[in-house]
């Protein structure tokens, strides 16, 4: 039966294009349209990269900020191929490409293919992984990746997690958790025990940690950072003493959060010597694997995880060791129960078993996010057109690369470099000789300025132990090692310049 006026459901769709707003929306009158709109995006996309010669252009705020002022919101243009031009002046001819072999700056990979194509089909079909009846397979597929991910750590049959924005989000979420575990557990009142609840970690941890903290309510001091060693890793011993400290104290910490790859050094944190101290105090481990999951598919370096599988929970950014578009992380859980810490039910989404007799999937239950998108689907494909054996395989070039850059750079007398990383890190500085070595914090502060300004690489920037330093982030297999001395020999040159030019300026001209 159908209604009067209407056609029967079963009717064939109709035919001929939309005309007005409806022409932009994606339906099955404008299919055709959108295969064309996009293919012509993606030939301005294709033929920038093809013909981008350097990572940056180097444009400043200022000189770029008028021209994306001078854009009228309110009239549109007239075509895409308009759109596309425009896009060129306020985006694509300035951006930030990290494909090039010489952008070494930050954890930016340049990302495989088949991504690429899981990312044109989500966004097409628009899938929110939030309830059953919004994604269907897309819940079942981010389910097996979560199970494939916790097969590779090794944490157990009764493991479980979900898919993140990111090790920010994976992280808050993981220490929500421990809060929430701890305060379960406890026999005094939550009021009493929040003052009181510590985290332990790294102090070459990842400052997340501490703004998962502030989030959460705990007390400004709730995060103790312990001191790291030569390699810039944990200290067992030293949280053996703060765990015998705290609880003299009385005070309970929550999680401990040890590191699988941190953002300056690369370094590992010894997971199975932290998990038993761990263990021994009765205290909840996370590892924040954000840059080092890659090592989970790794051919050759999977060793360097060892003890990741005692973890409670575990971050994972597929979106940085496993050349993943931006965003694709998970959080990962030993025991899948945890994530009840996490579920609010509403009657119009996701409302409880008991009300409605269901049992249905709904990965709502398990997240912090509501609406969210289906970017399992990216590393899905890239697993099935790939394997895990060759996202492992990249990761390990790139790792091989940094150990090159780090002993070309030791070798280097104009440089002073900090320790052999794990990863694909490598954390240096231009050091001048003489009296001119009280300029070395300005110098490389200024090489790194006058590199990016000139475009010809983009490097990263960080302090150790109160001083200026220089960063290699290496990501990109296409990276060579003539690509790193070509950008040692420009920071050289370019500190060196900073140098002389100080020390020409404070220098008095001779007499006679």
């Amino acid at each position: 039966m159908s209604i009067p006026g209407r056609p029967a459901p079963d009717a064939p769709p109709a035919t001929g294009t939309p005309a007005g707003p409806r022409a932009h929306l994606l339906t099955n009158g404008t299919a055709e349209q959108y295969r064309r709109v996009l293919a012509e995006g993606i030939d301005r996309v294709s033929a920038r990269i093809a013909r981008t010669d350097r990572p940056f252009t180097g444009v400043t705020p200022a000189a770029l900020a008028p021209t994306v002022a001078a854009v009228d919101l309110d009239r549109p243009l007239a075509d895409p191929a308009a759109a596309l031009d425009e896009l060129e002046d306020v985006y694509l001819r300035d951006a930030v490409y990290f494909h090039h072999p010489r952008y070494l700056a930050h954890l930016n990979c340049p990302v495989v293919i088949p991504a690429l194509l899981g990312e044109a089909v989500l966004t097409a079909l628009n899938s929110s992984l939030d309830t059953w009846d919004q994604s269907a397979g897309g819940t079942l597929i981010e389910r097996r990746l979560i199970d494939w991910t916790a097969q590779r750590i090794g944490l157990g049959p009764a493991a479980d997690g979900v898919f993140t924005s990111g090790g920010t989000q994976s992280n808050l979420q993981a220490l929500l958790l421990a809060r929430e575990e701890a305060c379960a557990r406890a026999t005094t009142p939550r009021r009493d025990l929040l003052p009181r609840l510590r985290v332990v970690a790294s102090g070459a941890g990842h400052f997340s940690v501490q703004k998962a903290a502030t989030l959460l309510g705990l007390d400004a001091d709730a995060v103790i950072a312990l001191p790291t060693d030569a390699n810039r890793r944990m200290c067992p011993d030293a949280l053996r003493a703060e765990l015998a400290r705290c609880h003299a104290d009385g005070l309970t910490v929550m999680a401990v959060v040890a590191t699988a790859g941190t953002t300056d050094f690369g370094s590992i944190d010894p997971l199975d010597a932290i998990a038993d101290r761990c263990a021994a105090a009765g205290v909840r481990l996370h590892v924040d694997a954000a840059y080092g999951c890659g090592l989970l598919v790794s051919p050759t370096r999977r060793h360097l995880l060892a003890g990741i599988e005692r973890a409670d929970s575990v971050t994972v950014d597929y979106h940085k060791s496993f050349f993943q578009p931006v965003s694709s992380s998970a959080l990962l859980v030993r025991d899948g129960e945890a994530l009840r810490h996490a579920t609010y039910h509403a009657d119009y989404l996701n409302p409880a078993p008991r009300a409605t007799g269901e049992q249905l999937p709904n990965q709502v239950d398990k997240s912090l996010q509501t609406t969210r998108r289906f970017d399992a689907l990216k590393l899905w494909l890239t697993l099935r057109m790939m394997g895990p054996d060759a996202v492992g395989s990249l990761f390990d070039e790139v790792i091989d690369r940094a150990d090159g850059a780090w002993r070309l750079l030791a070798g280097d007398p104009r440089f002073e470099v900090v320790t052999r990383s794990a990863l694909s890190t490598v954390v240096f500085r231009y050091l001048p000789t003489g009296p001119a070595e009280a300029l070395a914090d300005d110098a490389n502060r200024y090489a790194r300025r006058a590199l990016a300004a000139s475009g010809a690489a983009v490097v990263a920037g960080t302090k150790v132990d109160g001083r200026q330093y220089l960063k290699f982030t290496l990501l990109n297999p296409e990276t060579t090692l003539d690509d790193v001395a070509h950008v040692v020999d420009l920071i050289a040159g370019h500190a060196g310049q900073y140098v002389h030019e100080r020390a020409t300026a404070v220098t008095p001209c001779p007499v006679g």
